[in-house]
């Protein structure tokens, strides 16, 4: 008897690693389709093609086995309203499971209202759940030098309008980035190459339970 039970217990033990993989693997089991919208921050402005934290991404889900597929949908330059018109048409072209929205960096730039800016997040938030798709919210601060109480506002923005449509949001893309000059091009806009893997690190914690959910 003692023997019939370790037996089935060595028999036992290649069956419950698999099982194991397999729950592991099944968080992951329903391929998604990743939509990002930004702009030169997520388009790879002055970059070697590859470099961004997008390509960074793809990379990322190949060799953590994801399957999921990413459209970079990012224009150098745009801004919330630019992307608010171009959505509808993405949205029935790729069906994503997934919105990633990085924009607002060209509207605080500019010194647009942060009302503005908020009115055609919150519309793109709904365009696309209304397509079925969940979404993720990327913020930005703007430097001091564009007036403390516009750049507070417009950082504060992201947050309270995550709160309010129940948005998962990376709260500040180039934390870690923006403060150390010697990661940016000559502009001092774009970051170089080296900044990407730390501006994946900070989206990837928030995308990440995305890509598990049913």
């Amino acid at each position: 008897m003692v023997f019939l039970k370790k037996l089935r217990q060595v028999l036992w033990l290649p069956v419950a690693v698999l099982l194991m993989f397999s729950a592991a693997a099944s968080a992951y089991s329903a391929p998604k389709t990743v939509l990002v919208l930004g702009d030169s921050l997520s388009a790879e402005y002055g970059l070697a093609r590859g470099a961004g934290w997008v390509a960074l991404l793809e990379q990322k889900l190949q060799a953590q086995k994801i399957d999921a597929r990413i459209v970079n949908a990012s224009v150098s330059g745009e801004t919330t309203s630019g992307g608010r018109t171009r959505l509808p048409a993405l949205l029935g072209k790729h069906k994503p499971d997934i919105v990633v929205i990085e924009l607002g960096a060209n509207d605080g730039l500019r010194g647009l209202p942060v009302a503005a800016a908020e009115a055609n997040l919150r519309a793109m938030v709904k365009q696309a759940r209304d397509a079925g798709a969940q979404v993720l919210l990327v913020g930005m601060r703007m430097p001091p030098n564009y007036g403390r109480d516009y750049a507070d506002k417009f950082f504060a923005m992201f947050g309270a309008l995550s709160k309010d449509v129940k948005a998962p949001l990376a709260p500040f893309m180039l934390d870690g980035v923006a403060e150390k000059a010697e990661l940016f091009q000559a502009d001092r806009l774009h970051p170089l190459a080296a900044a990407h893997p730390i501006i994946l690190g900070n989206i990837w914690p928030h995308l990440q339970p995305l890509l598990k959910a049913k």
